[in-house]
């Protein structure tokens, strides 16, 4: 299949990666930077002729049929929207998806008018700490999951927040409906350039049915990703970077007993699992698109954003929980990168 990608940062060079992992015919590389881009070229063996300084001559030169969009997140929906009205049929968009819930729409719209299947890099679904965790807290062991507590170094809300929206929404099958939200006030460079800003803070998620996600990334933390998923039997610790995950759960004759007998008799289970990697999952998320099954859609990449904006909302409003649905403003732009 034809594939072309825009952006040749390191996500990008992933990316490029990943196309040929799968046999992809790359045809194009594009990015405004000259320098990354014949860097990319030189590092996959990739003919000068395959480099574009422009996405439009990209599109309308090599034609390809899936594109892959790895830039900040200001250029996505126009990049999305011109890729589905030039024809291309699969993209994968980098996340955060946009930087409004317009924008959201926007494209989500016109890759349907057009017939472009488009997917958002949220990778967690493909992920061993997560497919492994869910197995675990579905379990009749573990009694039902209640909670979700994710503990970080100041990785940012947008960059990295919105995977842990996606990845609540996928361990519990639910859309959270409501945020609340604790901003931090100082800010640290962005790597990607001053035009860009992604708070740290703290964020509280909510499904309908009550289950609850805590997030901490505040900007005095500067160590580790772990989670914490809670239940009515079972609690479950998984350090990701490390690659380790420890439960412990009720014993059998225990499970009637209430919740406040939080420390009856248990029994304890150790796992090791792929510590995280950007390429295998990110490679799982395209074979999914373009093989049309378990597909991290458009619509899900819009609730991790949705979920973004209410928590800005939240903090703007003393820390009230805000709704996500159609009451969020859609044309409030953030400077996400």
């Amino acid at each position: 299949m034809k594939t072309a990608v825009i952006g040749t940062g390191r996500m990008g060079c992933r990316h490029i990666q990943v196309a040929q992992d799968l046999g992809l015919d790359l045809v194009g590389i594009c990015d405004i930077s000259s320098e990354s881009l014949l860097r990319a070229a030189k590092e996959f063996s990739l003919p000068e002729l395959c480099c574009y300084s422009n996405p439009e001559e990209l599109l309308a030169q090599s034609c390809p049929e899936c594109l892959i969009i790895a830039t900040t997140a200001p250029t996505h929906c126009t990049l999305t929207c011109k890729a589905a009205e030039a024809g291309v049929k699969f993209i994968l968009c980098e996340k955060p998806m946009a930087v409004s819930l317009e924008e959201c729409n926007r494209m989500i719209e016109t890759c349907r008018c057009h017939g472009a299947s488009l997917s958002i890099n949220h990778q967690m679904r493909f992920m061993e700490q997560y497919t492994a965790a869910r197995e675990i807290v579905t379990s009749d062991a573990f009694g039902g999951l209640a909670s979700v507590m994710v503990s970080a170094g100041n990785f940012g809300l947008a960059m990295n927040g919105t995977h842990y929206f996606e990845m609540f929404r996928y361990i519990t099958g639910e859309a959270p409906v409501a945020a609340a939200a604790w901003l931090s006030d100082d800010t640290v460079p962005n790597p990607r350039g001053p035009q860009f800003l992604d708070h740290a803070g703290c964020v509280r998620l909510e499904t309908a049915t009550g289950k609850r996600f805590y997030m901490d990334a505040g900007s005095d933390q500067g160590h580790g990703m772990g989670v914490v998923y809670t239940g009515k039997f079972g609690r479950l610790t998984v350090d990701e970077l490390a690659g380790e995950m420890s439960w412990c759960v009720r014993n059998d004759d225990q499970r009637e007993l209430p919740t406040t007998r939080y420390g009856c008799p248990w029994s304890n289970h150790t796992r090791s699992i792929e510590p995280a990697d950007a390429v295998a999952p990110t490679r799982a998320v395209l074979h999914a698109l373009l093989e049309g099954r378990d597909v991290v859609t458009g619509e899900d990449g819009r609730l991790a954003v949705a979920a973004l904006v209410a928590a800005h909302c939240s903090n703007e409003k003393n820390h009230c929980p805000v709704a996500i649905d159609q009451t969020l403003s859609t044309e409030k732009t953030f400077p996400w990168a």
